[in-house]
């Protein structure tokens, strides 16, 4: 990439609006594929092996988010360092620390892959597989895991690539996973009948191919943040280590953000089994799949504004920072509003992507969706202002707002609201945690920007 087409994102001159929108969109995109590649297993799952294939895969799920939260703190917090050190003019330090962020994740990876590969019966079980589910769980984990090392440097690399000038080379790392994720789903189940191990499989050869992109452009091709050789010294290895739990503390609640995907579907999973049976289970797994997308669409808006802010912060522009908050609230309210009224009015189609709409899931589903959608503008705002927080390096009201709505009101609420309103109210849980989230950060921007001068 030339120097002039980096210099044209200029994150401390041209104009807030125009900045973030050519910052956003192609980061959205890449985010929706990015959320494409689960939503496409579990259709062509679906279709090809049943709703058991849909459990096995759902078994695993929890673990990789849990992997996905990780490098989204890593890439999160090196991404903040990075853009204040550019805007510092120290070029040399910023490269360092997104060479330590990659280094890190490979390493911090490789534990849990080969904890999965070494014991893979031992891990299912630990998961919750049944013995009837065991087969497919460890088919899917053998084929599957080994490709999360990817994962990772994709999860950090996008975050760097954004910042070194080129938002729409991040996209297309995802695009083309998500692209190479359909084809090979539909060709390694349908016509080669390899059934989950075909989901897995073409699951790690999109995602190796997209993490291989990104790579390269950090190796190789990037203008301000090519990964530079570190040096193995102690006085080295302590330096790396410090800057690596900076970062951690930073994007502590990018991880927590996971986590609370993670806790949204194992209390849902509880709690509309004690309801409603499997059907109910059924019907909220459909709508798991498609809360990474609207998860996905918040964190755009964040990741988007995250280096404006970030690189202005450190320059002490107190002016484009709150422009740039205020554009980033203003498009998750347009978002949330968009998102919220396609599950009030197409639930129908939503969900017959999944399943036969004769279903008894389908008929919950249906029912529910509009209920679930009402807590999506709240979701999306939460996202964006936690994101803000973070790119001004205030980790306490940052991780105390991501602790909230993910643990602290979430699981209450899936244990009261349904007592209290019977079914509906089990859809409503998540729209109570995030509203009364939102409604406590209003107070405190409040508090901030009105009582302490």
């Amino acid at each position: 990439m030339k120097e002039k087409e980096i210099d044209a994102i200029d994150f401390g001159t041209v104009k807030v609006s125009i900045l973030f929108r050519k910052l956003f969109f192609p980061t959205l995109l890449g985010m929706l594929g990015m959320s494409a590649v689960t939503a496409i297993d579990g259709i062509f799952v679906g279709h090809s092996v049943g709703s058991e294939g849909i459990a096995a895969i759902n078994i695993v799920i929890p673990v990789q988010m849990l992997m996905t939260g990780i490098g989204l703190m890593i890439g999160t917090g090196c991404s903040v360092v990075s853009s204040i050190h550019l805007s510092r003019g120290r070029q040399k330090v910023a490269r360092l620390n997104v060479t330590q962020a990659m280094l890190f994740v490979t390493i911090i990876i490789a534990f849990p892959t080969i904890a999965m590969l070494g014991f893979p019966d031992e891990t299912a079980r630990l998961l919750g597989s049944s013995e009837h589910l065991l087969p497919m769980v460890k088919e899917y984990m053998i084929w599957y895991v080994p490709s999360w090392v990817f994962m990772m440097w994709t999860a950090v690399a996008l975050f760097v690539i954004r910042l070194d000038g080129a938002p729409k080379l991040a996209m297309t790392c995802s695009l083309v996973a998500a692209f190479l994720n359909v084809l090979l789903d539909w060709l390694f189940m349908f016509p080669f009948g390899w059934g989950i191990m075909g989901a897995a499989f073409a699951t790690s050869i999109s995602t190796a191919i997209g993490g291989l992109i990104a790579l390269a452009y950090l190796l190789f091709f990037a203008n301000k943040l090519r990964l530079l050789p570190l040096k193995m010294s102690r006085k080295s290895i302590r330096f790396s280590v410090r800057n690596i739990g900076y970062q951690c503390r930073i994007g502590s609640s990018a991880l927590l953000g996971e986590a609370t995907m993670a806790v949204l579907m194992f209390m849902g999973n509880q709690v509309f089994m004690l309801y409603l049976g499997d059907e109910g289970v059924g019907a909220f797994g459909i709508a798991c799949y498609y809360t990474p997308f609207i998860f996905m669409v918040g964190n755009a808006i964040a990741q988007s504004a995250q280096p404006i802010i970030s690189y202005n912060f450190g320059l002490g522009n107190t002016i484009r920072t709150r422009e740039t908050e205020k554009e980033a609230l203003i498009t998750a309210i347009v978002c949330g509003v968009i998102v919220s009224g396609i599950f009030m009015v197409i639930p129908d189609i939503l969900v017959g992507m999944f399943i036969d709409l004769q279903t008894s899931a389908a008929q919950i589903a249906i029912q529910g969706f509009p209920l679930f959608a009402i807590g999506f503008i709240a979701f999306i705002i939460n996202l964006t202002s936690v994101g803000y927080f973070q790119s001004v390096e205030r980790i306490k009201p940052a991780t105390f707002f991501a602790l909230l709505r993910g643990f602290v009101l979430l699981v209450p609420s899936f244990l009261i609201v349904p007592r209290l309103l019977g079914e509906p109210g089990i859809w409503l849980a998540m729209p109570v945690a995030e509203i009364s989230t939102s409604f406590l950060i209003i107070l405190f921007y409040a508090y901030r920007r009105y009582w302490v001068r």
